[in-house]
C-alpha cells in the first residue's frame, strides 16, 4: 500500500520554492512514497478565493506559480492522484486528463461539492448521473475517477437512505469508485468499518487521519473537544479501519489534516503520523 500526503494539508508551509523543497524532501525521509496533489493549488490563485480558505482555516500556501512536475521529481516522490472539481472536468475532461498525465498519475479524485444541497434526493440522483458521465469521459482517455467524501454524504435524502447510499448505488464501477475518509464518516457519527465493508473493492484510496483532543475539558463541564490528530495519537480503531482497507486492496493510504497540529506544524505533524503508518502499513 503506497503511503502519501494531500498537498492541501501543506498549504501553510508551501510559500516559495525553497519551502517546498524542503517539504518534499521531509515527507520522503519520514517514509512517504507519494504526494496527492490539489489541481487548484497548481495554479495562480485569485486573491478572494486565498482570502476564503485562508479564513475557513485552510490556507492553500503560495506554490500556484511554481513548477511542481520538476519539483516532485526531484523530490523522487510520486503522484498517486490529483484531485479537481467535477464542475472543471465536465468544462474540460482532456485538459484534466493531460494535467493527471504530466504527473504520471491515472487517477482523478472528485472533492466534493460546493455550494450543494447533500440533502435533496433529487440533487443526489442527478449528481450520480454527473459522476457516471464524467468517468465514462475520462475513462476515455486512460484516466480513472474517484469520489472523496466527507461528511455531509451522510445527511438523509429520504427514509431509508443518505446522500453516500445514492451514490455507491446509482454509479457505475467501470466508471465511478471511491477514496473514503474514514475520519470525516467518524466525525459525521457513521461506523466507517461498515462503510469500508460496503464499498469492498470499489474503495481504491483511503484518506486516514486520527480523532481525539489535545485539551482538557473545563472544571465545571469537563467535556472535551475533538479534533484531528497524528495517527496513533488519537482514539479511532486505525487498525481496524487498516485491516479492512488491505481486505479490500486499497493501493494507497493518503494523510490530511487541515489543523490542531502539534506545535501548530504540518510537517512535524505528518512525520509523527509517519511512525505509525511504518510500523502498521
Amino acid at each position: 500500500m503506497k503511503k502519501a500526503v494531500q498537498q492541501f494539508m501543506l498549504g501553510s508551509v508551501l510559500k516559495n520554492e525553497a519551502s517546498v523543497k524542503n517539504t518534499l524532501f521531509a515527507m520522503k525521509e519520514a517514509g512517504y512514497d507519494s504526494i496527492e496533489l490539489c489541481s487548484f493549488m497548481l495554479h495562480p490563485m485569485g486573491l478572494v478565493i486565498r482570502l476564503l480558505t485562508k479564513a475557513a482555516g485552510m490556507p492553500v500556501g503560495s506554490g500556484g506559480s511554481l513548477d511542481w512536475n520538476r519539483l516532485i521529481d526531484e523530490s523522487g516522490l510520486n503522484v498517486i492522484s490529483l484531485h479537481a472539481d467535477l464542475g472543471s472536468i465536465e468544462k474540460d475532461s482532456h485538459a484534466i486528463c493531460e494535467e493527471a498525465k504530466s504527473f504520471h498519475t491515472d487517477t482523478v479524485v472528485i472533492t466534493g461539492m460546493y455550494r450543494f444541497n447533500y440533502g435533496d434526493e433529487e440533487t443526489m440522483h442527478t449528481l450520480a448521473k454527473r459522476l457516471n458521465e464524467a468517468g465514462k469521459n475520462l475513462k476515455k482517455e486512460g484516466i480513472r475517477l474517484l469520489y472523496h467524501n466527507h461528511n455531509c454524504e451522510l445527511r438523509k435524502v429520504n427514509d431509508t437512505q443518505c446522500a453516500y447510499d445514492i451514490l455507491l448505488e446509482e454509479t457505475d464501477p467501470s466508471f465511478v469508485n471511491f477514496e473514503f475518509d474514514s475520519y470525516w464518516f467518524t466525525e459525521g457519527g457513521a461506523d466507517a468499518k461498515l462503510w469500508m465493508n460496503r464499498l469492498g473493492n470499489r474503495m481504491k484510496l483511503w484518506h486516514i487521519n486520527d480523532r481525539g483532543s489535545r485539551v482538557s475539558g473545563s472544571v465545571i463541564t469537563p467535556i472535551l473537544k475533538t479534533d484531528s490528530m497524528e495517527l496513533g495519537t488519537g482514539n479511532m480503531d486505525l487498525v481496524g479501519l487498516k485491516n479492512i482497507a488491505e481486505g479490500n486492496g486499497v493501493e494507497g493510504v493518503i494523510l490530511e489534516s487541515h489543523k490542531n497540529w502539534i506545535d501548530n506544524d504540518p510537517v512535524k505533524s505528518l512525520i509523527l503520523s509517519a511512525k505509525w503508518l511504518s510500523k502498521n502499513i
